[in-house]
């Protein structure tokens, strides 16, 4: 199973990535988690310890890695530099391990934005595109709306694009953008999820302004989330009623993909 997930800034997106993560490796499958968000929390909704969470660093920040491994040298404008760069190690070496999950920081493109033809841009899609295809873990990335570490290479191993709507116009305009983004990718299985659901009217509102949308389910509005984000623990251990929330999601998901 490899699944991107992405979504508005403060849908939920990130905590249904780590207690996706969580909930897997309860199951005994080994779970590769890779944050592709440039506001990284993904750590915190997995629930590492402070001790070690602050091992990881952001690839994309590797300054001397990334010159290492495409030849390029920082400051030199228009020199050129390796396109196939080697990244098959990254993973097993820079990354965490924690409850049978192993986690990836990708971190922020550097300037040029979401074209940015550079070192660090091409590091990062050669890595992604890496553990799409030739991993074996079950693999969940946590995207930021862009989906911009997505290149058409690898997105043909996207088993699916899960994206986290709430129940209000802009969430339901980003999601339309969303897909629109994954279609030109050519990701075939574009799904939504809801969040923050407090009655059936949220739901319906999300499922009637995205009607032709397949709907994987939904996580209710639960204070015990914001009481995680406090206290710096993941949903998957403050509370039962998310994990059956997702445990179902992650049902449904199955089926379809």
């Amino acid at each position: 199973m490899k699944i991107a997930i992405s979504g508005k800034g403060g849908v939920g997106k990130t905590t249904l990535a780590g207690v996706m993560a969580r909930i897997l490796a309860s199951q005994g499958k080994k779970v590769l988690a890779i944050d592709a968000d440039p506001d990284s929390n993904l750590a915190s909704a997995i629930g590492l310890p402070k001790e070690i969470s602050d091992k990881l660093s952001p690839i994309a920040a590797m300054t001397s890695l990334i010159e290492e491994r495409t030849g390029a040298q920082k400051g030199t404008f228009g020199a050129m530099f390796r396109l196939n760069p080697k990244v098959d190690d990254i993973p097993d070496e820079l990354g965490v391990n924690y409850q049978g999950i192993k986690l990836l920081l990708l971190g922020c493109i550097p300037q040029g934005g979401g074209g940015c033809f550079c070192p660090e841009n091409v590091l990062l899609k050669n890595l992604v595109r890496h553990v799409l295809i030739l991993r074996d873990e079950a693999l969940i990335i946590d995207m930021e709306a862009g989906l911009e570490h997505l290149g058409r290479g690898s997105t043909g191993y996207v088993d699916g694009l899960i994206i986290v709507v709430e129940p209000g116009q802009r969430a339901i305009q980003t999601a339309k953008q969303i897909r629109k983004l994954g279609e030109d990718l050519k990701i075939k299985k574009i799904m939504i999820v809801g969040n923050k659901i407090t009655s059936e009217e949220d739901r319906k509102v999300i499922e009637e302004n995205l009607s032709d949308f397949p709907v994987l389910g939904h996580m209710s509005f639960n204070p015990k989330i914001l009481e995680a984000d406090r206290v710096g623990k993941s949903p998957y251990d403050m509370d039962d009623q998310i994990k059956d929330e997702v445990r179902a999601i992650l049902e449904e998901l199955e089926k379809r993909i």
